[in-house]
């Protein structure tokens, strides 16, 4: 193994090349701390994104085009939605809504209550795919590896860890997938099974892919390829949200601008605000139909 970045907001893949099974390694800080510094979310549902974020970002791994894949836990439970995208190129968003007390301890299960998993693949070119997959197993990794086996048959496990490490709240995990060409062999994967279930947190949060995989497979000739960065990437903009007023009809804006004194847009995914006042709302109006007049 040659191939090698810092253990942070990269992702690198992985494959044993006699045992025809192959693997990802995702470890964030950066990303994730983005995400979840974004609202002041309580500590289960920063635990509860990261292992999202981890799984998607496995997952997105796995695309052999371009496009996104979507997570999307929905409930009944005092978190109502938590959803993360990603797409092939690493960048990453999510966001969680959530209403009243949160106990320190919940897990999966007390945050959503009865509820279920949405998985949406979209590709730039082509049909876009839905799964929904009910919430069994204990946490995220439990319920990825139900909806591999039923909708995939593809034997998956997932390895997922959120903690603190140097004051700053990490999010990293593993995956393991039988190579679909018939040749691996059960007994091939439990073993790489049990060598991986070692792996503390602070080995996930810190070692690079080298030193990580080395010191979990070194009897194996596994051949890692070149990584590849993970970002936080929102997508808000002034300007969306400037297009995003002129959909509202005029009167509404500017009952609100009598009101407010300026129209605010707020993303829920950067935490960022994007204010307008009531000249800014008249250029905006201004130029829509400017541009109306030009298309016609």
């Amino acid at each position: 193994m040659t191939t090698s970045a810092k253990a942070t907001n990269v992702l690198n893949r992985y494959l044993f090349e006699d045992l025809s099974v192959r693997g990802e390694l995702v470890q964030l800080d950066k990303a994730y701390q983005q995400i979840i510094t974004s609202k002041e979310y309580p500590a289960p549902i920063q635990t509860l994104l990261g292992e999202l974020l981890v799984a998607t970002t496995l997952l997105t791994a796995t695309l052999k085009f371009e496009g996104s894949i979507t997570m999307q836990l929905q409930g009944n439970g005092p978190v109502s939605l938590a959803v993360i995208n990603g797409d092939n190129n690493q960048r990453i968003r999510g966001v969680a809504r959530w209403e009243g007390d949160i106990a320190d301890d919940a897990g999966l299960h007390d945050l959503m209550g009865k509820g279920h998993l949405v998985i949406t693949i979209e590709p730039k070119k082509g049909e876009r795919y839905q799964g929904v997959v009910g919430l069994e197993g204990d946490n995220i990794a439990q319920v990825i590896e139900n909806y591999f086996l039923r909708s995939e048959q593809l034997k998956t496990r997932l390895w997922i860890r959120t903690g603190e490490h140097e004051g700053k709240r990490h999010a990293a995990g593993m995956l393991l997938q039988v190579v679909p060409d018939g040749t691996g062999s059960p007994e091939d994967f439990e073993h790489l099974e049990q060598l991986t279930n070692t792996v503390k947190n602070e080995e996930l949060f810190t070692l690079e892919a080298n030193e990580l995989l080395y010191r979990l497979y070194n009897q194996e000739q596994v051949k890692l390829f070149e990584p590849q960065e993970v970002e936080f990437l929102c997508g808000c903009s002034r300007d969306r949200s400037g297009a995003a007023i002129v959909t509202i009809s005029r009167d509404e804006i500017n009952d609100i601008l009598a009101e407010e004194g300026s129209v605010s847009l707020h993303c829920d995914y950067c935490g960022t605000t994007y204010s307008f006042d009531s000249a800014q709302v008249a250029e905006l109006y201004s130029q829509a139909q400017s541009d109306s007049k030009t298309l016609h």
